[in-house]
């Protein structure tokens, strides 16, 4: 299992983990494994931490 980025305080782009989501699971009709499953939903804690992140640079207009 790659490296966990949130331990180290910067989450990487949301666009990068969303591809890594992608490219785990490319065929819906395939059920996930329970490690695969596992890592997809350590996956989506991180891309929720990336949008965050990423919208927390965005200035709301008045």
């Amino acid at each position: 299992m790659p490296p966990n980025p949130l331990a180290s305080g910067l989450p990487r782009p949301a666009a990068v983990v969303n591809a890594e989501i992608r490219a785990l699971w490319s065929d819906p009709r395939v059920p996930l494994t329970d490690e695969l499953r596992a890592r997809r939903d350590a996956l989506y804690v991180e891309w929720v931490a990336a949008v965050e992140a990423e919208r927390g640079d965005v200035i709301e207009a008045a």
